[in-house]
């Protein structure tokens, strides 16, 4: 389970850095990672409690972590 843990901060952080880098958003590197490591371990603890889950924990790391960039970024912009 730590294995998963680890692995899914990763995956969050790759994702986010990528996708600041292909210019999918214009956050930032820094929040941009910090958005998509809290989505994804928000997913992971929400998967440990209830059982909710798409597929293997790379995937869910990688659906949760593009759902956080497009949710709170578009949230807060005007």
């Amino acid at each position: 389970m730590f294995l998963q843990l680890f692995g899914t901060i990763i995956i969050a952080g790759i994702i986010g850095y990528a996708s600041e880098r292909s210019g999918f958003t214009h956050n930032g590197y820094l929040p941009s990672i910090i958005i998509c490591v809290g989505g994804a371990l928000l997913f992971f603890f929400v998967r440990i409690m209830f059982g909710i889950r798409f597929g293997a924990p790379g995937i869910d790391a990688i659906i949760s972590s593009l759902g956080a960039l497009l949710i709170v970024p578009t949230h807060w912009r005007k």
